[in-house]
Protein backbone atom coordinates (compact mmCIF):
# COMPACT_ATOMS: atom_id res chain seq x y z
CA UNK A 1 0.00 0.00 0.00
CA UNK A 2 1.26 3.22 -0.99
CA UNK A 3 -1.09 5.37 1.27
CA UNK A 4 -2.19 2.96 4.61
CA UNK A 5 0.26 1.47 7.01
CA UNK A 6 -0.25 -1.93 8.84
CA UNK A 7 1.48 -3.02 12.04
CA UNK A 8 0.32 -5.97 14.44
CA UNK A 9 0.62 -5.09 17.80
CA UNK A 10 -0.12 -7.75 20.22
CA UNK A 11 -3.96 -8.44 19.17
CA UNK A 12 -4.82 -5.88 17.62
CA UNK A 13 -3.42 -4.30 14.05
CA UNK A 14 -3.55 -1.33 13.78
CA UNK A 15 -4.32 0.52 10.23
CA UNK A 16 -2.52 4.14 9.67
CA UNK A 17 -3.89 6.16 7.31
CA UNK A 18 -0.64 7.89 5.98
CA UNK A 19 -0.77 11.25 3.81
CA UNK A 20 0.47 13.38 6.62
CA UNK A 21 1.25 16.02 3.99
CA UNK A 22 -2.24 16.20 2.78
CA UNK A 23 -3.38 15.76 6.41
CA UNK A 24 -4.56 12.20 5.64
CA UNK A 25 -7.08 13.46 3.25
CA UNK A 26 -9.17 10.85 1.55
CA UNK A 27 -8.98 10.23 -2.06
CA UNK A 28 -9.69 7.23 -4.28
CA UNK A 29 -6.67 5.44 -4.30
CA UNK A 30 -6.49 6.11 0.02
CA UNK A 31 -10.03 4.48 -0.11
CA UNK A 32 -9.50 1.83 -2.63
CA UNK A 33 -6.52 1.08 -0.21
CA UNK A 34 -8.51 0.91 2.68
CA UNK A 35 -10.93 -1.12 1.69
CA UNK A 36 -8.82 -3.64 0.04
CA UNK A 37 -6.71 -3.93 3.47
CA UNK A 38 -10.05 -4.27 5.28
CA UNK A 39 -12.02 -6.89 3.37
CA UNK A 40 -8.34 -8.89 3.81
CA UNK A 41 -8.96 -8.63 7.61
CA UNK A 42 -12.53 -10.26 7.65
CA UNK A 43 -10.54 -13.59 7.51
CA UNK A 44 -7.75 -12.69 9.78
CA UNK A 45 -8.42 -14.93 12.69
CA UNK A 46 -5.19 -13.64 14.76
CA UNK A 47 -6.47 -9.85 14.82
CA UNK A 48 -9.04 -9.91 16.97
CA UNK A 49 -9.49 -5.83 17.43
CA UNK A 50 -8.68 -3.69 14.55
CA UNK A 51 -7.45 -0.13 15.42
CA UNK A 52 -7.73 2.93 12.78
CA UNK A 53 -5.97 6.02 13.04
CA UNK A 54 -4.36 8.47 11.30
CA UNK A 55 -0.61 8.77 10.68
CA UNK A 56 0.80 12.18 12.45
CA UNK A 57 -0.06 14.27 15.36
CA UNK A 58 -2.28 16.94 13.41
CA UNK A 59 -4.65 14.55 11.91
CA UNK A 60 -6.72 11.55 11.96
CA UNK A 61 -8.03 12.28 8.41
CA UNK A 62 -8.60 15.96 7.46
CA UNK A 63 -11.99 14.95 5.10
CA UNK A 64 -11.87 13.87 1.45
CA UNK A 65 -9.30 15.30 -0.49
CA UNK A 66 -11.06 18.92 -1.92
CA UNK A 67 -8.27 19.07 -4.33
CA UNK A 68 -9.74 15.75 -6.02
CA UNK A 69 -13.38 16.53 -5.25
CA UNK A 70 -13.21 20.29 -7.04
CA UNK A 71 -13.90 19.10 -10.97
CA UNK A 72 -15.61 16.27 -10.40
CA UNK A 73 -19.02 15.47 -12.35
CA UNK A 74 -22.16 14.26 -11.07
CA UNK A 75 -21.54 11.03 -11.86
CA UNK A 76 -18.10 10.76 -10.81
CA UNK A 77 -19.11 12.48 -7.39
CA UNK A 78 -21.73 9.91 -7.31
CA UNK A 79 -19.14 7.30 -8.02
CA UNK A 80 -16.50 8.79 -5.10
CA UNK A 81 -19.40 9.04 -2.57
CA UNK A 82 -20.21 4.89 -3.32
CA UNK A 83 -16.70 4.42 -2.82
CA UNK A 84 -17.10 6.15 0.67
CA UNK A 85 -20.32 4.49 1.95
CA UNK A 86 -18.79 0.87 0.32
CA UNK A 87 -15.71 1.90 3.03
CA UNK A 88 -17.51 2.84 6.30
CA UNK A 89 -19.96 -0.14 5.84
CA UNK A 90 -16.62 -2.57 5.20
CA UNK A 91 -15.52 -1.06 9.04
CA UNK A 92 -19.02 -1.94 10.47
CA UNK A 93 -19.13 -5.41 9.20
CA UNK A 94 -15.93 -6.49 10.05
CA UNK A 95 -15.78 -9.39 12.58
CA UNK A 96 -13.89 -7.96 14.77
CA UNK A 97 -14.39 -4.51 16.59
CA UNK A 98 -12.81 -1.11 15.49
CA UNK A 99 -11.16 1.32 17.64
CA UNK A 100 -10.90 4.96 16.18
CA UNK A 101 -8.08 6.36 17.60
CA UNK A 102 -8.72 10.17 16.87
CA UNK A 103 -5.36 12.03 17.24
CA UNK A 104 -6.64 14.99 15.53
CA UNK A 105 -8.47 16.73 13.23
CA UNK A 106 -11.95 14.24 12.01
CA UNK A 107 -13.65 16.15 9.40
CA UNK A 108 -16.17 15.71 6.75
CA UNK A 109 -15.21 12.41 5.47
CA UNK A 110 -12.59 11.63 8.36
CA UNK A 111 -15.69 12.07 10.98
CA UNK A 112 -17.80 9.68 8.63
CA UNK A 113 -14.71 7.16 9.48
CA UNK A 114 -14.85 7.82 12.75
CA UNK A 115 -18.53 7.24 13.05
CA UNK A 116 -18.48 3.87 11.26
CA UNK A 117 -16.05 2.37 14.00
CA UNK A 118 -17.28 0.79 16.83
CA UNK A 119 -15.45 2.64 19.43
CA UNK A 120 -14.20 6.14 19.38
CA UNK A 121 -11.06 7.53 21.68
CA UNK A 122 -9.57 10.33 20.92
CA UNK A 123 -6.68 12.88 21.92
CA UNK A 124 -6.93 16.32 23.40
CA UNK A 125 -6.47 17.83 20.27
CA UNK A 126 -8.95 16.23 18.64
CA UNK A 127 -11.56 18.49 16.17
CA UNK A 128 -14.57 17.13 14.88
CA UNK A 129 -17.45 18.40 12.28
CA UNK A 130 -19.19 17.68 9.08
CA UNK A 131 -18.53 21.22 7.28
CA UNK A 132 -19.50 19.89 3.68
CA UNK A 133 -22.16 23.05 3.56
CA UNK A 134 -19.07 25.35 3.71
CA UNK A 135 -18.19 24.28 0.61
CA UNK A 136 -21.95 23.70 -1.12
CA UNK A 137 -22.47 20.01 -0.84
CA UNK A 138 -23.81 17.20 2.04
CA UNK A 139 -21.97 14.43 3.71
CA UNK A 140 -21.26 11.94 1.18
CA UNK A 141 -19.67 8.87 2.95
CA UNK A 142 -22.46 8.29 5.49
CA UNK A 143 -22.57 11.46 8.02
CA UNK A 144 -26.26 12.78 7.53
CA UNK A 145 -27.64 8.92 8.21
CA UNK A 146 -24.78 7.36 10.96
CA UNK A 147 -24.61 11.24 13.09
CA UNK A 148 -28.16 11.53 14.39
CA UNK A 149 -28.36 7.85 14.78
CA UNK A 150 -25.25 8.42 17.55
CA UNK A 151 -26.11 11.40 18.93
CA UNK A 152 -29.56 12.40 18.07
CA UNK A 153 -31.14 14.24 15.23
CA UNK A 154 -31.61 17.76 16.82
CA UNK A 155 -27.44 17.54 18.00
CA UNK A 156 -26.91 16.30 14.48
CA UNK A 157 -28.41 18.72 12.63
CA UNK A 158 -27.15 21.42 14.78
CA UNK A 159 -23.43 20.36 13.27
CA UNK A 160 -24.45 19.33 9.50
CA UNK A 161 -26.13 22.83 9.00
CA UNK A 162 -24.15 24.93 10.76
CA UNK A 163 -21.02 23.29 9.59
CA UNK A 164 -19.34 24.12 13.33
CA UNK A 165 -16.14 22.26 14.51
CA UNK A 166 -16.55 21.01 17.72
CA UNK A 167 -13.37 19.74 20.36
CA UNK A 168 -12.77 16.72 21.50
CA UNK A 169 -13.84 17.64 25.12
CA UNK A 170 -17.35 18.69 23.27
CA UNK A 171 -17.28 15.88 21.26
CA UNK A 172 -17.32 13.41 24.47
CA UNK A 173 -20.29 15.30 26.01
CA UNK A 174 -22.72 14.78 23.20
CA UNK A 175 -22.01 11.14 22.65
CA UNK A 176 -19.58 11.49 19.49
CA UNK A 177 -16.26 9.80 21.27
CA UNK A 178 -16.27 7.21 23.95
CA UNK A 179 -13.36 8.70 26.03
CA UNK A 180 -10.79 11.86 25.38
CA UNK A 181 -6.82 11.34 26.41
CA UNK A 182 -3.73 13.27 26.66
CA UNK A 183 -2.45 12.48 22.78
CA UNK A 184 0.87 10.57 23.99
CA UNK A 185 -1.73 8.56 25.38
CA UNK A 186 -4.06 7.48 22.75
CA UNK A 187 -2.38 4.91 21.39
CA UNK A 188 -1.53 2.84 24.98
CA UNK A 189 -5.61 3.14 25.92
CA UNK A 190 -6.73 2.04 22.37
CA UNK A 191 -4.08 -1.28 22.77
CA UNK A 192 -4.63 -1.59 26.57
CA UNK A 193 -8.79 -1.36 25.70
CA UNK A 194 -7.76 -4.15 22.20
CA UNK A 195 -6.24 -6.27 24.75
CA UNK A 196 -8.64 -6.34 27.34
CA UNK A 197 -11.26 -7.15 24.58
CA UNK A 198 -8.96 -9.86 22.64
CA UNK A 199 -9.25 -11.59 26.43
CA UNK A 200 -13.19 -11.90 26.29
CA UNK A 201 -14.58 -14.83 24.55
CA UNK A 202 -14.18 -14.28 20.65
CA UNK A 203 -17.07 -15.23 19.14
CA UNK A 204 -19.29 -13.74 21.94
CA UNK A 205 -17.46 -10.54 20.82
CA UNK A 206 -18.23 -10.70 17.45
CA UNK A 207 -21.29 -11.69 17.71
CA UNK A 208 -22.06 -8.84 20.16
CA UNK A 209 -20.79 -6.78 17.56
CA UNK A 210 -23.71 -8.28 14.88
CA UNK A 211 -26.15 -7.99 17.82
CA UNK A 212 -25.84 -4.35 17.98
CA UNK A 213 -25.10 -3.25 14.32
CA UNK A 214 -28.17 -5.24 12.82
CA UNK A 215 -30.16 -4.54 15.66
CA UNK A 216 -30.12 -0.97 15.70
CA UNK A 217 -32.31 -1.02 12.35
CA UNK A 218 -35.13 -3.06 13.62
CA UNK A 219 -37.78 -2.57 15.68
CA UNK A 220 -37.02 -2.99 19.57
CA UNK A 221 -39.56 -6.82 19.35
CA UNK A 222 -37.22 -8.05 16.57
CA UNK A 223 -34.35 -7.14 17.39
CA UNK A 224 -34.57 -8.64 21.23
CA UNK A 225 -35.72 -11.95 18.84
CA UNK A 226 -32.74 -11.43 16.65
CA UNK A 227 -30.74 -11.36 20.18
CA UNK A 228 -32.44 -14.82 21.37
CA UNK A 229 -31.42 -16.13 18.39
CA UNK A 230 -27.40 -15.25 19.07
CA UNK A 231 -27.94 -16.49 22.34
CA UNK A 232 -28.68 -20.11 21.98
CA UNK A 233 -26.27 -19.79 19.15
CA UNK A 234 -23.66 -19.15 22.07
CA UNK A 235 -24.56 -22.48 23.34
CA UNK A 236 -23.24 -24.82 20.51
CA UNK A 237 -20.07 -23.24 21.31
CA UNK A 238 -16.77 -24.68 22.97
CA UNK A 239 -16.17 -20.75 24.33
CA UNK A 240 -19.25 -21.07 26.18
CA UNK A 241 -18.98 -24.50 27.80
CA UNK A 242 -15.23 -22.69 28.67
CA UNK A 243 -16.06 -19.84 29.50
CA UNK A 244 -18.74 -21.39 32.22
CA UNK A 245 -16.96 -24.14 33.21
CA UNK A 246 -14.51 -21.41 34.32
CA UNK A 247 -16.55 -19.59 36.36
CA UNK A 248 -17.79 -22.30 38.58
CA UNK A 249 -14.73 -23.69 38.65
CA UNK A 250 -13.11 -20.14 40.18
CA UNK A 251 -10.53 -19.52 37.55
CA UNK A 252 -9.85 -17.48 33.87
CA UNK A 253 -10.99 -18.77 31.07
CA UNK A 254 -8.79 -19.84 28.41
CA UNK A 255 -10.30 -18.89 24.97
CA UNK A 256 -9.26 -19.95 21.51
CA UNK A 257 -10.10 -18.64 18.15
Amino acid sequence: YENIRQERKGAATVVTIDRPKALNALNLDTLNELVHCLAEMQHDDETAVVILTGAGEKSFVAGADIAHMQDLDPLEAGRFARLGHLTARTLEELPQPVIAAINGFALGGGCELAIACDIRYASENAKFGQPEVNLGVIPGFGGTQRLPRLIGKGLANELLFSGDIIDAGEACRIGLVNKVFPQEELMERCLELAEKIASRGPLAVRLCKEAVNNGMEMDLARACRYEGDLFSLCFASREQKEGMQAFLEKRSPEFKV
